[in-house]
């Protein structure tokens, strides 16, 4: 596998790693997140304190294109706005709900990892040898606790990678200790991740 490959893979896991932490957070929503291109605008405005111009410069376009979306004079954003206006949006969204969901992880409740991803541990031939894995896991407080600072800390690729096999690894694998503690667990090739709280 080239540098550049490798590059992409960790890209693409890192991104479903992300989506996985998304999702989660997006099943706690009380309330719907608004929908329409102009209610979504609406709602930034607020969140950057009236300012168009802040909101402009946060979504990439210009000032006059949030100021046809509010009034009502633009319905139809490009791809690229949408997908802005939708991230954007839903990153805001009930934040207190979200802190309270993150912080009962990190203290007490844990999370629950399921995922498609090849694991390996052991010798090629052997029953460990790396396969492709689906797996649902129970991880501790600790472990969200680490994998919850990390995203908030825009950690790298890697980081976030090595907190969530860590807490796999360590729940699955290891069995918190368990004759296994020193065993190494390669994680990668993630097909699908989701992640609940």
């Amino acid at each position: 596998m080239t540098d550049e490959e490798r590059a992409q893979q960790e890209a693409r896991t890192r991104s479903k790693l992300m989506e996985g932490l998304a999702r989660a957070e997006r099943a706690l929503f009380t309330r719907p997140a608004p929908k329409s291109p102009r209610a979504q605008m609406k709602f930034l405005r607020t969140r950057e304190k009236g300012s168009t111009k802040s909101l402009a410069e946060r979504l990439g376009v210009s000032r006059k294109t949030v100021q046809r979306y509010l009034s009502g004079t633009s319905t139809k954003p490009s791809k690229r706005l949408q997908e802005a206006l939708v991230q954007e949006t839903e990153s805001e969204w009930q934040p207190q709900v979200r802190a309270r969901a993150r912080q009962h992880a990190a203290s007490s409740g844990g999370m629950v990892i399921s995922c498609r991803a090849y694991f390996g541990f052991g010798p090629e031939g052997t029953s460990d040898a790396g396969r492709v894995r689906d797996i649902s896991v129970a991880v501790s407080a600790s472990h969200a606790a680490a994998i919850l600072a990390a995203q908030e800390d825009g950690a790298t690729q890697s980081d976030l990678h090595d907190a969530v096999a860590e807490a796999i690894a360590d729940t699955y694998f290891r069995q918190a200790g368990g004759g296994r503690a020193g065993l190494e667990v390669k994680f990668a090739d993630v097909e699908w991740l989701n992640i609940a709280f």
